[in-house]
């Protein structure tokens, strides 16, 4: 039978609770992308720890099974978009905004879905949005670059219909205007 497996944390907090700079920082990032608790800043900031301390450790390694998990944790990254070149010092130079920008929060709102991050994160806990053809509701999901292109809105979903009134608009182009110098030396816009 065997014992329940006991759920541990995905993060850890951190050293030093009261340092202002980390406070200020820590908030600017939950506000630019409509995090609402620290605990998902910290595991995204543990995802980050996580490949960095993978690539260290592979880096002090020679032999072939340091080698074939190498090639996996760089196409992994390259697969997330994370790396662009293949080496361990593009692990290393990962940032936090760089994991924070492959959530799916992240991408509904940037592809235009939402108006706004915490509305982009309403609409996929409340399950709008299809990833692959299937709802997914963790707003946190880390989505791989071949799985981006099927990003979409639910078509069972209220905010499918164009017309709903808190769905993004298509931006409509407007003529630039065309000054016309009059006969009294005063331009008007036409």
């Amino acid at each position: 039978m065997g014992d329940i497996k006991k759920i541990r944390k995905k993060y850890s907090k951190p050293s030093h609770p009261w340092r202002i700079d980390r406070i200020t920082e820590q908030n600017q990032i939950i506000k630019e992308f409509g995090i609402p608790k620290k605990t998902e800043l910290w595991k995204a900031i543990a995802k980050m720890g996580s490949f960095k301390h993978q690539a260290k450790g592979l880096s002090a390694r020679s032999d072939a099974q340091a080698k074939i998990e190498q090639i996996n944790l760089v196409k992994k990254l390259e697969s997330m978009n994370l790396i662009k070149e293949a080496t361990l010092d593009a692990i290393l130079s990962i940032s936090l905004k760089d994991v924070l920008n492959r959530r799916l929060q992240t991408i509904v709102y940037k592809k235009g879905y939402a108006k706004s991050m915490s509305q982009a994160r309403q609409m996929i806990i409340h399950r709008h949005i299809l990833l692959g053809g299937r709802i997914n509701s963790s707003p946190s999901y880390l989505v791989r670059l071949a799985e981006e292109s099927s990003i979409e809105i639910s078509p069972k979903s209220p905010f499918y219909d164009t017309s709903h009134a808190e769905r993004v608009k298509e931006s409509t182009k407007r003529k630039p205007k065309v000054y016309v110098k009059s006969k009294f030396g005063k331009s008007r816009g036409r």
